[in-house]
């Protein structure tokens, strides 16, 4: 087994990982990003990026993702493919299992993301990015006045739901229960809506087209009957599954992100957290890449603090 001592490592290699890997490692810290799959996690899944600023005409997540990582390793970080079995802390120091290697570092960023919850239907993982999304505000926009439906009723889907009925008329909301699951306030803005149709009772089946969405089953939970409507965009909000494992013992919210405080500090020392998995109100690349900005300027702090210059040098 492999021992490998270094400043800083970063468990996850989306855009907060990425981020934070850039800026740590172009102040000197010898860093590391481990991730037992490709760079870049829920990004790859966009089409086109167009609402982050600076980066005109859009591009996609795939290419996005790919600039962020050579920019990194133009700095000297390491972006290692490894699966993270477990995390230990031993006096001041992170030990960070793989297979074959023992990381070592006295500061760890835990930016694992979070993935949606899916329907687990035929069509949804085929159209993921040609006309299902899990992000309004990113993908919204190119379906102005086009069928679009929402699935879920909770706050994330009456949110965004509202978001996209300022882009379509037509707008259905599919919820499987007999109400709403949101305070009354949300629930009258809903109803009110002229552009949103409420759908109660309803589940999903099954989402068919060729090359994009073109329609969407539906089933009445209570009748069994069985209808298919023209569709342009299935937006599906039935929640997220925050990657928490590897730090399981720490405090989360009522949704099971990771607390931290301003600066991405949780509660032990030398432990950061950034991105989706951590506990926010607006999840979006830009906040990811500023959650994963200042764990590395925090971290930077924390460890010249212990050893005047990264216990490495």
């Amino acid at each position: 087994m492999e021992n490998i001592l270094c400043d800083y490592i970063i468990a996850g290699a989306g855009a907060a990982g990425l981020a934070s890997a850039q800026y740590a490692a172009r102040s000197g810290l010898h860093t590391i990003v481990l991730d037992l799959s490709r760079p870049g996690g829920q990004a790859l899944q966009i089409t086109q990026l167009e609402n982050y600023p600076g980066i005109y005409p859009s591009v996609s997540g795939d290419v996005y993702i790919t600039v962020m990582q050579k920019q990194a390793e133009s700095f000297g970080a390491e972006v290692i493919q490894a699966e993270i079995l477990s995390i230990d802390k031993i006096g001041q120091l992170f030990h960070v299992h793989t297979r074959d290697t023992d990381y070592k570092a006295p500061a760890l960023l835990i930016s694992t993301g979070a993935e949606p919850r899916v329907l687990d239907v035929p069509g949804e993982k085929e159209f993921t990015g040609s006309g299902v999304s899990y992000c309004a505000v990113c993908d919204g926009p190119f379906f102005r006045g086009k069928n679009i439906f929402v699935v879920g009723g909770g706050d994330s889907a009456c949110t965004e739901a509202l978001y996209l009925a300022t882009l379509s008329e037509h707008v259905m909301l599919l919820h499987r229960r007999a109400q709403l699951r949101v305070d009354p306030s949300t629930a009258a803005r809903i109803q009110n809506n002229k552009n949103i149709t409420v759908r109660y009772n309803a589940v999903v089946k099954k989402i068919a087209g060729k090359k994009q969405v073109e329609s969407v089953v539906i089933e009445d939970t209570e009748t069994g009957i069985q209808s298919e409507l023209p569709a342009d965009a299935v937006f599906i909000f039935i929640g997220m599954n925050p990657r928490t494992e590897l730090v399981d013992m720490l405090p989360k919210d009522s949704l099971g992100c990771i607390i931290t405080n301003e600066k991405m500090e949780t509660g032990i020392q030398g432990l950061y957290c950034a991105g989706d998995v951590r506990a926010k109100s607006f999840r979006q690349i830009i906040t990811a890449v500023s959650d994963g900005a200042t764990a590395a300027h925090e971290a930077d702090k924390y460890i010249r603090g212990l050893s005047g210059n990264g216990i490495t040098k």
